[in-house]
């Protein structure tokens, strides 16, 4: 645990990050995307270190909060993330595998699932040279198929999945939420400045809707004098000061 550093997220809570398990911006803007309400239990599936049950935890969102984390530095970290932020009677972490989702959790116990995942097919681009890194870049021990299985286990009827990914994936999300009863629903591009193309999008989707989808204004990082928007200070709030 030497390489252990806490980074402060505002209102008393901190993450546990390391050279192998930190975050970046999109997970603090899928976290905001999903925004559990409160009395909705909710699940992050790889999870890493923990950041987006900690900012929901920071925000006063979600019932009960779990984090699925294959990794076991990852998990050390979201558990002692937990412990000192003084949130382990409301999240828990649990170190297995999605695929093997069956055997910890109850069907259709979830309100809203989320996963920020591998962006990179298996056979594409090339290979990180870290363990750590090509399994959370690479579709090597999950894809999206399996994602969404997990989801459409965990999720009850009209529960919410939410995700990130590059925009060159979309075809690939949309498919594979249909394949399994998650009607695509929410749709938002982000774009660094306002005269750049999308580097990210956010989707969610309900399981068993029926067809609709609502493609939302731009969410800008940058406005055009290159200061951050008004909205990503919003989302960091006090730690909009470490926003890249």
């Amino acid at each position: 645990m030497v390489d252990f550093r806490k980074e402060y997220l505002g209102n008393g809570v901190s993450v546990v990050v390391s050279d192998e398990h930190g975050f970046g911006t999109d997970a603090v803007l899928l976290a905001d995307f999903v925004s559990p309400k409160r009395k909705e239990n909710a699940c992050d599936l790889g999870t890493g270190c923990g950041i987006i049950p900690m900012i929901w935890y920071r925000n006063g969102q979600a019932n009960k909060i779990f984090g699925v984390e294959l990794q076991k530095k990852g998990y050390e970290q979201a558990v002692e993330s937990a412990k000192i932020s003084k949130a382990e009677e409301k999240i828990t972490f649990l170190n297995i595998n999605l695929k093997d989702i069956k055997s910890e959790f109850g069907h259709a116990t979830m309100d809203v699932v989320s996963m920020n995942p591998p962006y990179k097919a298996a056979d594409s681009g090339v290979k990180s040279a870290s363990q750590a890194d090509l399994i959370a870049r690479h579709e090597v021990e999950c894809n999206l198929s399996d994602i969404m299985s997990a989801a459409a286990y965990l999720l009850n009827f009209g529960g919410r999945l939410c995700m990130c990914n590059r925009p060159e994936r979309l075809s690939d999300t949309i498919v594979a939420m249909k394949e399994s009863g998650i009607e695509p629903k929410r749709l938002r591009f982000v774009v660094k400045r306002p005269d750049t193309r999308p580097w990210l999008f956010l989707i969610e989707g309900k399981k068993g809707s029926k067809p609709y989808l609502n493609v939302e204004p731009m969410l800008v990082m940058y406005n055009d004098d290159g200061e951050l928007s008004e909205e990503v200070i919003k989302i960091y709030g006090e730690y909009k000061e470490n926003v890249k």
